[in-house]
């Protein structure tokens, strides 16, 4: 498999995974042009693309998806729930409404629920062979049933938006702050590295903080926390092998 964030924040987010024989989007949330010129750099097309996982309705996740289907014509993979908000796919050929698991030629997709103030949102896991992802923000906790499906993955794309301190004494009004910190809103960097720590293992390679907060958060802070809590929980995890997703800056293309 090889995986690439190509945005992540909340101003859009986008991230390619390829397998064998699919070329994979997850989420529509900058611009098809910004699309577009991140994938030339990995010499991937947008007509390469033949399918398309939404997490949930929020614009940061289907910004472009009005535009990009007029051009590019990709399976588009939502659930019922978030089909019935998109006015833009109703006419749309190629659909398909997912559940729990959905299955490709060389791939499995396991989808959970997540915890996030839309009507539904999801999380994926990606699995091809011996290699798998998990791609997991917006969510204000994650409940213990999952943790199995979510154990000793080879690559974590995993929320971690704010620094509970910054966010408490930062701009933001306090029904905001109450959003984010609640159940519906978004991982702390406490919160998720506290979850890393429990739920990486033996076969994982790599981590990568996502979704981190412009005015609540530092990439300095999202590392610093989880190396604190891996310590406190023992993990021996090679600490160059974390890094932070950014808004307008694709990450490494991973291979594993």
């Amino acid at each position: 498999m090889k995986i690439c964030v190509l945005a992540s924040g909340s101003e859009g987010n986008v991230t390619y995974v390829e397998t064998g024989k699919h070329k994979i989007l997850l989420d529509l949330g900058t611009t098809v042009k910004y699309i577009k010129d991140k994938l030339s750099e990995l010499s991937i097309s947008l007509n390469d693309i033949d399918y398309v996982f939404i997490t949930h309705v929020h614009n940061d996740h289907v910004k472009a998806l009005k535009n990009f289907i007029k051009k590019y014509t990709p399976y588009i993979c939502v659930s019922p729930m978030m089909f019935s908000e998109l006015p833009e796919l109703q006419d749309y050929p190629k659909i398909i409404l997912f559940g729990k698991e959905f299955e490709l030629e060389d791939a499995k997709i396991e989808i959970i629920k997540t915890s996030h103030d839309a009507s539904d949102s999801r999380g994926f896991i990606i699995s091809s062979g011996e290699s798998s992802v998990v791609y997991l923000t917006d969510t204000g906790y994650i409940n213990q049933k999952y943790f199995d499906t979510l154990k000793n993955r080879k690559v974590y794309l995993f929320e971690s938006n704010h620094d509970i301190e910054m966010l408490i004494h930062g701009p933001y009004p306090k029904f905001l702050k109450d959003r984010v910190l609640g159940p519906y809103g978004h991982l702390s960097n406490k919160d998720a590295s506290v979850y890393l720590a429990k739920l990486i293992g033996k076969d994982t390679k790599k981590i990568i903080l996502m979704h981190l907060s412009q005015k609540n958060n530092t990439e300095e802070k999202a590392l610093e926390t989880i190396k604190e809590v891996f310590s406190e929980y023992e993990i021996n995890f090679d600490l160059k092998e974390i890094s932070c997703a950014r808004q307008k800056e694709k990450s490494e293309l991973i291979e594993v």
